[in-house]
């Protein structure tokens, strides 16, 4: 409520109600006492009259009634009198009556309308009778009327003094009151105030008070201005000293930064250095098995080069985890298809599985897109890394790989990984630290396990890079499940088609395997079949019987017992086993079929399904010393891409042989040519070649027909490190093979690309008779017919070949050294290592090796001291032509001839 409202209130309002109060109360009264003062003087002009009226009633004198009636209209208020008897008969009246009044016997007076008062008087001694009397009271009214007027009058008198010593008030406090009200407001607004003058009296000493607080405020603030200048300087002190140590701490971390890439690159620099020496270290050891050696002179070459491999592994895991310190891995983006890269990891991670006889089975749930886009080298090299350590640490039972897809939108796809095992588990403090670099579980494990302990950690950091989490569940003792999520771009609507269609043919399963039969089980209803179990009562006529005949060793009761098993079979057999194809058992199979190695590749299994359903085992060996079907027997058509003809030549005369056809082309254009005109099982492609390279030439034979896409095509390099090699897998080839070429690796390739191979390239020739040169000899014709499948005549001509490329190749060498062209130069010895490779000349293809190793990981002028040599190690060789071609010797004595030549040689 405002001031004024309260004034008013309190000064005029309040008055007025008691005023107006005192009126309503006063008035009633003073009008009640008139009235009572005139009925009062009635009364007592009655009872005067009253003697004289009782006469005239006893004597009946009706003129004496009248005339008495007649004095009472002398009062001026009286305006009509009567006189009635007790039996209310009317004796005399004076005046006229109100004709309405009510004559009731009902003493003192009665109110009437407009003033009117009718007063009755009871005559007691006249034995009932009455006076009755018409009285006029309007006066009475009148002045009560005019009563209220003057209060009235009165009252409005009062309001106005009221209202006007009211205002005068208000305005004599309001402006004081609105002086100090604008100071206030300016002191909080912290304006700058003069002093008010002093305060009316009505009020306290508000301006005083006013003025006061201002001055204290001022002081206030002149204090807290110093204040905050004092404490801004401290501020500034404490910031210079701030910016001071963050400039330490800058320097501090960039040094640190410096420091840990300084690290970085020398562990990078360091794996480089390191793999130098071990490239010469393992091309020595392989020359050095090309030689004569005794058996213990092997064995320890044995070790040395198992060592080799140990060490190249450690070297090329520090290399990852110095660049994805640093940062400097960049990922790719290519098309990943999840079936064939799980199948491709279990199967490098088979022999050692099947050596343990652990089960090794791959789950790729329906869901997953067909092609996703990623880094399959990457990923690759996670799941190698999971299955291996898996693998490592399980000694019986299991180990499962599972993909799932956890998350889906319209253009990208979370997979779920997990690698599961059922070996000696993780305790929950080993667990904490399990990914942390170059740490293991227990101290024992790199000792008893091997590894290096930076495996988990580089697999952390590539899963982190690629936008997913990694975690373990683990126990003791109870296996571990190592999972991680994969984001990936790809079309979560499309589906994969299934890798054969069936008509509901019926295939009898029997798998101990709890994992591998649910899987099985699933990809044979996938594929339209109808699985039962092998035991079902009463089962139809199957089409195929599946049986898993687990690990070997096989005893001979169980040999006999599957035999037996085989012969009862109305339909062929697909024989499932554990193993390498070398231990599968020798079981005859009555109805044909085949045997396949665990862990079950998709396509492999597919293929074996329809050509077992398609045949029904007509084309199945009759024989059981034929062993199993193999899928070469309708003939394996190979396709080999090389420029050097020497190169061609060898490996047509390796390959060549019964159920092979092989097509020799000279480059990447006329690979192109015969693709377009008929489709090959494999194809060996050489790498370095003008024009087309042999990358190119995959991409653009993957890209000739869905057949292609899913041909093994092999690189065959003469220089193959483990970058190159990664290199080379991420650019569409399926495997490398090194030069020369060994016949037990191409053998194995053969085995893990197409289901098994030739007879002959199993074969290996005698061992050569022990012997100890000082060094490497010139020419070693028995290496060469080793490296030529143990055709000695081949040897001989190949190392004329080489003999008679040496000139132009020389002449190549120095001119790309002066033109200072280091591609060139690296082609030009790239293909004279390639060609030393299949001849029997240990020398020059030692010098040649090491040259491009010197070559491709120093750069042009760390070889030139090995230059020279090479120059050399060719002039001896042109000198060993000369000589042979003087004194020809017969190929019996063709070894002792050379060695007696290197010996001389070199003394």
């Amino acid at each position: 409520m405002s001031l004024k409202l309260r004034l008013v209130s309190i000064a005029l309002v309040l008055p007025m109600l008691l005023m107006v109060a005192l009126v309503l109360i006063a008035l009633p009264l003073h009008r009640d006492t008139h009235e009572a003062r005139l009925e009062a003087e009635l009364t007592r002009a009655a009872t005067l009259i009253e003697p004289m009226l009782l006469s005239a009633l006893r004597a009946n004198d009706a003129p004496a009634l009248a005339a008495h009636a007649r004095r009472l209209l002398d009062l001026p208020e009286i305006k009509a009198a009567a006189i009635l008897d007790a039996d209310d008969a009317l004796r005399a009246e004076a005046g006229r009556l109100v004709e309405d009044a009510s004559l009731e016997p009902r003493p003192g007076r009665v109110r009437q309308k407009d003033g009117q008062w009718r007063m009755t008087y009871p005559l007691a001694r006249a034995g009932g009778g009455r006076l009755v009397m018409d009285v006029d009271a309007s006066g009475i009214l009148l002045q009560h009327y005019r009563q209220l007027a003057g209060a009235g009058l009165l009252l409005a008198l009062v309001a106005g003094i009221l209202g006007l010593a009211t205002m005068t008030t208000y305005r004599r406090l309001k402006r004081p009151l609105e002086e100090v009200d604008a100071t206030l407001a300016r002191l909080a607004r912290g304006e700058p105030v003069s002093s008010l003058p002093p305060s009316p009296p009505e009020l306290p000493p508000l301006a005083s008070h006013a003025n006061a607080l201002a001055l204290q405020l001022q002081q206030t603030r002149d204090e807290m201005q110093h204040q905050v200048a004092q404490a801004t300087a401290e501020l500034e002190e404490s910031m210079e000293t701030v910016e001071i140590q963050n400039m330490q701490l800058d320097l501090a971390h960039r040094h640190a930064v410096k420091a840990n890439r300084a690290k970085s690159e020398f562990l990078a620099s360091m794996s480089h250095e390191i793999r130098t020496p071990l490239n010469g270290i393992v091309g020595f050891c392989r020359l050095l098995g090309r030689s004569s050696l005794n058996a213990r002179q092997q064995e320890w070459l044995t070790h040395v080069d198992r060592a080799c491999d140990n060490l190249l592994l450690l070297v090329n895991d520090v290399l990852d985890y110095s660049r994805l310190e640093t940062g400097r891995l960049e990922l790719e983006r290519m098309p990943v298809q999840m079936v064939e890269l799980v199948d491709e990891v279990l199967a490098l991670q088979a022999p050692m599985a099947q050596q343990k006889a652990l089960e090794l089975v791959g789950m790729v749930y329906d869901d997953v897109p067909p092609v996703l886009h990623g880094d399959p080298m990457r990923i690759r090299q996670l799941l190698t890394n999971l299955v291996d350590n898996a693998v490592k640490f399980t000694e019986r039972g299991e180990v499962l790989v599972r993909v799932t897809v956890e998350e889906s939108e319209p253009t990208h796809v979370t997979l779920g990984v997990s690698v599961s095992d059922t070996g000696i588990g993780l305790s929950n403090e080993h667990k904490q630290h399990l990914f942390d670099a170059f740490h293991q579980a227990a101290p024992s494990h790199s000792r008893e396990f091997g590894g290096s302990g930076l495996g988990l950690s580089i697999c952390r950091q590539l899963v982190e890079q690629m936008g997913g989490e990694i975690g373990v569940e683990s126990e003791p003792n109870r296996g571990s499940t190592f999972a991680f999520t994969l984001p990936l771009a790809g079309d979560i609507e499309s589906e994969r088609p299934p890798e054969l269609r069936l008509a509901g043919e019926t295939i009898l399963l029997e798998e101990p395997h709890p994992g591998t039969r649910r899987a099985l089980r699933h990809l044979l209803r996938r594929w339209g079949a109808r699985p039962l179990p092998a035991d079902t009562p009463a089962a139809p006529t199957p089409s195929l019987v599946m049986i898993s005949l687990g690990a070997p060793p096989y005893s001979p009761e169980r040999l006999r017992h599957w035999e037996q098993r085989l012969a009862e079979l109305p339909c062929p057999a697909l024989l499932l086993c554990t193993a390498s194809p070398l231990d599968f058992p020798d079981l005859a199979l009555p109805r044909g079929g085949e045997m396949l190695a665990k862990p079950l590749a998709r396509g492999t299994l597919a293929e074996a399904v329809e050509r077992l359903l398609e045949t029904g085992g007509n084309d199945a060996l009759a024989s059981p010393a034929e062993g199993p079907t193999s899928a070469l027997d309708a003939g394996l058509r190979l396709l080999a891409v090389d420029d050097n003809a020497t190169n061609r030549r060898l490996m047509g005369e390796l390959l060549t042989g019964p159920g092979m056809d092989i097509t020799l082309v000279s480059s990447g254009e006329e690979a192109l040519t015969v693709g377009r005109r008929r489709h090959f099982d494999l194809v060996l492609m050489d790498i370095r070649m003008p024009d087309m390279d042999g990358i190119e030439a995959t991409r653009e034979l993957r890209h000739l027909s869905d057949a292609w896409r899913r041909t093994p095509i092999i690189a065959v390099t003469a220089h193959a490190l483990e970058g190159e090699r990664r290199r080379l897998m991420a650019s569409g080839l399926d495997d490398v093979l090194t030069k020369p070429l060994d016949i037990d690796h191409l053998s194995k390739l053969l085995t893990h690309h197409l289901g098994d191979a030739p007879a002959h390239l199993s074969s290996t020739p005698p061992a050569p008779a022990p012997g100890e040169p000082s060094r490497l000899p010139v020419v070693d014709l028995a290496l060469g017919t080793r490296l030529a499948g143990g055709r000695e005549p081949l040897a001989q001509r190949l190392l004329e070949q080489l003999v008679d490329s040496l000139d132009e190749m020389e002449d190549t060498i120095c001119r790309a050294r002066a033109d200072e062209d280091d591609e060139a130069l690296l082609d030009a010895i790239h293909g004279l290592n390639g060609a030393c490779r299949y001849c029997g000349a240990p020398r020059l293809g030692l010098t040649a090796e090491t040259l491009e190793t010197h070559l491709r990981t120093r750069g042009r002028e760390a070889m030139a001291p090995l230059l020279e040599e090479l120059l050399h190690a060719m002039a001896e060789l042109r000198q060993w032509r000369e000589a042979s071609a003087s004194d020809p010797y017969p190929s019996s004595t063709t070894k002792a001839t050379a060695n007696s030549f290197s010996s001389d040689n070199d003394r």
